[in-house]
């Protein structure tokens, strides 16, 4: 509902839940696109008679529709405001999952994919950007770990979509076609929400923004006032290119970006969503018990994903970081040892999918929703939309080079000593938090930047 206010601004009378639950939604599509092919690739190969190749391609269209996506629309955020592109984002979706459900062959299949992946790159670059805009400095975390939670429990609806549809000939057109009813949600949702205050001062709708701003804090006006402030005297500086993106005063944001978004990846998280079935068989599980114990993993991700959203302002984010990285470091070395003696010992098997789950837990809690949080806090105002896109495509690289490379690599070196690897770069993670990274919690994102002009000083 709109009315109009004494400057003659529209204003939009939403609540923060609403903005909250329709912004995170875009991270719903995005955990439901990427966690379906996992199911939906058995069937798709031999309906469509597709060799390893093809396959790898199927599951991988989506990161590069992802690296597209994140690079194009991030940038173009921070000239048409954020509220435009979740809109144009949520259209994508919508086109691509439909394309999916209806392809007929291999390559209408693999350009749908990539269209879609375009959308889900588009919101890991906008929403963490839009939420971390939206909300107070003291619930930052826990709102922008939302986006988390909603990937979370979209790979949880799509794990359960590919266990409900697997009985059916045609299930994987169903599975893939049905993220097309959440598109349709997050464009209607889009519509009524409001625009990012930062990006209101900067177009110079100072009244809206201040709106926008007393819905977020609770009408608390010493507040709002305090912040408008702050976001002026910011909104002053010329928005910003790549020059500035690798400019001395960037530097420390940059290294925070990129190093969290490839440490992200390469800890082997998605290998282990991605591939968890596959783990499963290859310690002694049947395809069923496969299936449903990656729906158990889907939940228990989804209920530490919660915890992590409610303790996320309570804990400083250097600490969660170095904290998971140990957990999972250990639950990986853990698993390693445990598959090499997983042959013929059932207990070896239990300790392994233990572990497994452990590992999951840590990355949930600490790694997963962290890094989307302070990608999208670090970057100063005038590009903050560019930085937080760089550092999505250096993520999405990162998710395409692991994803691609795991199955020769788990062909060569066998699953007990390809991931002892990845436990070695667990750890070498913790050196570069502790060296790299600054700390963010209860500082609002103003004096985020004003802590980089002092690093950049020194």
């Amino acid at each position: 509902m709109q009315n109009i206010d004494n400057s003659g601004t529209k204003t939009h009378h939403v609540s923060a839940a609403f903005v909250y639950f329709f912004g995170a939604l875009g991270g719903l599509l995005f955990g439901y696109d990427t966690g379906v092919i996992s199911g939906a690739i058995l069937f798709i190969e031999k309906q469509l008679k597709l060799n390893a190749w093809q396959q790898g391609w199927v599951v991988s269209a989506v990161l590069l529709g992802a690296i597209l996506g994140a690079a194009v629309i991030g940038p173009m955020s921070d000239k048409y405001g954020r509220r435009k592109l979740v809109l144009l984002s949520s259209i994508i979706f919508f086109v691509g999952a439909l394309g999916s459900a209806f392809s007929p062959e291999f390559w209408t299949l693999i350009i749908s994919r990539i269209i879609l992946g375009m959308a889900v790159g588009a919101a890991s670059a906008l929403i963490p950007t839009y939420l971390a805009e939206l909300s107070p400095a003291d619930k930052r975390g826990s709102m922008s770990s939302l986006f988390q939670l909603m990937v979370m429990t979209g790979i949880l609806i799509a794990y359960i979509t590919n266990y409900t549809f697997s009985g059916m000939y045609t299930g994987w057109r169903w599975m893939l076609g049905f993220a097309a009813i959440p598109a349709a949600l997050l464009f209607f949702g889009a519509l009524i929400l409001p625009e990012s205050p930062r990006f209101l001062v900067k177009q110079g709708k100072n009244e809206e923004a201040k709106h926008v701003l007393a819905t977020m804090n609770n009408n608390n006006m010493t507040v709002v006032n305090e912040e408008l402030t702050d976001i002026k005297a910011q909104a002053q500086i010329k928005s910003g290119g790549w020059k500035e993106l690798f400019s001395k005063f960037v530097h420390p944001a940059l290294v925070i970006g990129v190093g969290l978004a490839i440490f992200q990846q390469v800890m082997g998280c998605n290998t282990v969503l991605y591939y968890a079935p596959t783990i499963f068989t290859d310690v002694g599980f049947g395809v069923s018990a496969a299936l449903i114990a990656h729906i158990g993993i889907g939940i228990f991700n989804v209920l530490v994903t919660a915890v992590a959203v409610m303790i996320m302002d309570k804990i400083d984010r250097k600490k969660m970081l170095i904290g998971g990285a140990i957990g999972m470091g250990i639950s990986l070395l853990i698993m390693s040892i445990s598959m090499h003696f997983s042959g013929g010992s059932t207990l070896a098997a239990w300790i392994c999918v233990l572990a497994l789950t452990v590992y999951i837990a840590f990355f949930s809690a600490t790694w997963g929703p962290v890094m989307w949080v302070m990608i999208g806090e670090v970057f100063p105002l005038n590009i903050r939309g560019l930085g937080n896109s760089f550092a999505s495509v250096i993520n999405w690289s990162a998710n395409m080079v692991v994803s691609l490379t795991f199955p020769p690599l788990l062909n060569f070196f066998g699953t007990g000593s390809l991931f002892i690897g990845y436990a070695v770069l667990c750890f070498a993670s913790i050196w570069f938090v502790h060296a790299k990274v600054f700390e963010t919690r209860n500082k609002s994102l103003e004096e985020i930047e004003e802590k980089l002009r002092q690093e950049s000083a020194n």
